[in-house]
């Protein structure tokens, strides 16, 4: 084997850890050398009785090196008694030194400010690379361990939804006349296949990053260790040749031996360690093999894609998505494996620091490399798909969905549900106004008919309302029909939410109106204020009942009266109680929900204030609070006089319609849950006060404070002209016209 076709890369393919240990032996050993050299500038001064002692330590120190630095700590083929380049032109040195007797001060001086101060710097620089290096391979084995995390992942997602889908089919084989089982049983199917897909991609993806991996990034990180060993020792070689010369310049009688050793350190060629460390360290080795599909034991499945519409919808989604990414991924693989070729040119050509050069190099890998890791992925992800099913994207028409937040009561265009939140997320399409969840974005048909004017939103928002409403419940009707003409016993009982959920009466007029049929009338204005008017009131639309049963809807929020207590509090500021309470300590009162209160001693920052209620005065959290507006100084014989005869019961009824109607069609509701309290009653917002001027304090009950430095104020001033401060724990007075409120 040539000592310059040596290749750990080639040679040592997943050999990162023994080659990490023996890079780091040999620049530990600089180290060795660098305390060799300043221990020998204090012995040269004491002449050669100290140096022929040094050189036998130093002697056995390397004979304990020697077969790390040579082969490593952990051989496949014992050495014996070879050893490498290096240390066989160390042990040249080390016996020159044996036969030099006098040294005088000033070379011993040369030795610590031109080789034993540049080993240092040498070392340093050496081991900061070695340990980017190490990073950047636990990078590698950490993104590898998440690619095959992932796919264990998506594996697990994929049995999930088998179970689901088994567990869905036992549901609808129990119970042929259910419309909500087969309409879930057909929703799990479609959600297992998508899975399976998933799970596909992810195997696909996992393979090649494999590959990469053991093929690729490994095999040139090694190459790069490789490199950085024999940069070492080449930045070796110069030191030493540098100790040498000042040896001949100093030392004329010894001039021979200095010679001698100065011939011998050329014949250290940096690739004969590599070469002699592969030869001693190569063992049989076998690329894992590839992954393969895995069929779910409950969903016994084969390793083909999905191609139901449902599926090839998915699939076109997510083609569309990668093709989008595949170009610009490629540019900038392109662009970073020139740069890195531009770096390894530079590195390799020697016109800069070779250090700097190779820090500079395993940059641009490091860089190239997260580029080539992407692009990998989308390829994949494209090249699989189209394998499968076909280039699904030609002639299609994708919307251009955009995330968006939906103020106002929307429903999702696709499959006809509302889109729930308090910030409600979904996606929502430019051209057309098409509007979906973000979990319905990836089923969404590519069927966009381009730039749309209002109007023609409006009508393609009734059409896809229509259409989500019609599918559903087509899906749901499917297998009752043809479970019917089977059977011929009596149809069970109707178990559809006819009679359960159309029965509830809610607060939120906006849900009553969504699950109303799609072809229902929309109100003049009313499209174009969910399509336009994400931050305007929705038009109010006259409730429709639906079939199949009444359903009790909730007045709109304009009917309710708000009714205002007779100020008998001297026009304290009013609330009610957002949840109830029950009180845990004598200074507390125990509230229900919706009881009216009266403040008596409002939130001071403690999260607590004291209220009067029908059942008493004490501490109630504020945030189970719901404060009414300020008093004003009429108010109290204006709402005596708007409702002279209200009785407690009337004015509750009146405080909350909402709760009426609830009470009257659902029966009691369940006590809600209340937030979370604050942890003490009492605490007073912390004050801080700061100093106007500088003050040296005069005694030991003082602070002494410059210009601009903040205390937390503990007492303010009594009236003597003092105030009490606390900084870093400890509590002592300042003049109180040096400092003021922040």
């Amino acid at each position: 084997m040539a000592a310059a076709d040596v290749s750990f890369g080639a040679e040592l393919k997943d050999g990162f850890r023994p080659v990490n240990a023996w890079v780091g032996e040999g620049i530990e050993w600089l180290d060795d050398i660098q305390q060799f050299y300043r221990e020998r500038s204090a012995i040269e001064k004491e002449y050669s009785a100290k140096l022929s002692a040094l050189a036998k330590k130093f002697f056995e120190r390397k004979n304990r090196k020697q077969s790390p630095v040579s082969v490593g700590a952990t051989p496949t083929v014992t050495p014996g008694s070879l050893e490498c380049a290096s240390m066989t032109t160390w042990g040249t040195q080390l016996a020159t030194l044996e036969s030099r007797a006098g040294e005088h001060d000033q070379f011993g001086n040369a030795l610590l400010s031109q080789v034993a101060e540049p080993l240092r710097i040498l070392n340093g620089r050496c081991e900061d690379l070695r340990r980017q290096h190490a990073e950047f391979a636990a990078k590698l084995e950490k993104e590898r361990d998440t690619t095959y995390g992932e796919l264990r992942k998506q594996k697990g997602k994929y049995d999930s939804e088998c179970q689901d889908v088994e567990k869905s089919r036992k549901k609808t084989d129990s119970d042929h006349s259910s419309q909500k089982n087969q309409a879930a049983h057909q929703a799990q199917l479609a959600n297992m296949s998508n899975a399976k897909n998933t799970y596909l991609i992810a195997l696909a993806a996992s393979n090649k990053q494999k590959e990469r991996y053991y093929n690729g990034y490994v095999p040139d990180l090694l190459d790069s260790m490789q490199n950085l060993s024999q940069l070492r020792i080449s930045k070796l070689n110069n030191i030493w040749l540098q100790a040498a010369n000042i040896e001949t310049a100093t030392l004329n009688r010894n001039a021979e031996y200095t010679k001698h050793l100065a011939s011998e350190i050329p014949r250290n060629n940096p690739s004969l360690d590599s070469m002699m460390f592969v030869r001693h360290n190569a063992c049989a080795w076998q690329q894992p093999g590839d992954f393969v599909f895995e069929p779910s034991s409950i969903w016994h499945d084969d390793s083909d894609m999905a191609r139901s519409e449902a599926a090839k919808t998915f699939l076109r989604n997510v083609l569309a998505k990668s093709k989008a990414q595949l170009a610009e991924l490629r540019r900038e693989a392109d662009s970073k494996r020139r740069e890195l070729d531009t770096a390894r040119r530079q590195r390799d050509s020697g016109r800069s620091d070779p250090i700097d050069a190779s820090r500079e190099h395993l940059a641009a890998h490091q860089i190239h490399h997260d580029a080539e890791r992407r692009k990998i992925n989308t390829e994949v992800e494209v090249a699989t798909i189209i394998t499968a099913v076909g280039d699904l994207s030609v002639g299609a028409r994708p919307h251009s969905l955009r995330p968006q937040t939906f103020k106002i009561p929307t429903n999702c265009d696709l499959c006809g549900d509302r889109i729930w939140g308090l910030s409600a997320k979904g996606f929502d399409c430019p051209d057309c106004g098409f509007c979906c969840h973000s979990k319905c974005e990836m089923r969404v048909p590519a069927d966009c008919p381009g730039e749309c004017g209002k109007d023609e939103k409006r009508r393609l928002k009734v059409e896809r309302q229509e259409s989500a409403k019609d599918k559903t419940v087509a899906e749901s009707d499917a297998i009752p029909e043809r479970t019917a003409s089977v059977s011929a016993k009596p149809s069970a009982p109707n178990l559809g939410r006819s009679g359960t959920v159309d029965s509830m009466s809610t607060l939120s007029s906006g849900y009553a109106t969504s699950r109303q049929p799609s072809h229902q009338a929309l109100p003049d204005g009313a499209g174009e204020a969910e399509e336009n008017g994400r931050d305007s009131p929705p038009a109010a639309a006259a409730p429709k009942p639906r079939l199949g049963g009444s359903r009790l809807k909730a007045p709109p929020p304009a009917a309710y009266k708000k009714w205002e207590e007779p100020d008998e509090d001297g026009g304290r500021q009013k609330g009610k109680m957002l949840y109830a309470y029950t009180a845990t300590g004598a200074d507390e009162v125990s509230v229900s929900e919706h009881d009216s209160i009266a403040v008596l001693e409002p939130d001071d920052g403690s999260g607590w204030m004291k209220v009067s209620s029908s059942a008493g005065e004490g501490l109630v959290p504020a945030s189970y609070v719901e404060l009414g507006p300020m008093p004003s100084p009429s108010s109290s014989q204006t709402a005596h006089a708007a409702h002279p005869s209200l009785s407690d019961t009337d004015r509750h009824s009146q405080y909350s319609a909402s709760s009426v109607s609830l009470a009257g069609s659902t029966g009691a509701a369940p006590r809600k849950k209340g937030p979370a309290v604050a942890p003490r009653r009492g605490a007073k917002k912390v004050k801080h006060v700061e100093a106007m001027y500088p003050y040296e304090a005069r005694t030991d009950a003082e602070h002494t404070m410059e210009e601009g430095e903040r205390f937390v104020l503990v007492k303010k001033d009594a009236g003597d002209g003092w105030s009490e401060v606390e900084r870093g724990g400890v509590v002592k007075a300042v003049p109180t016209n040096y400092v003021k409120d922040v």
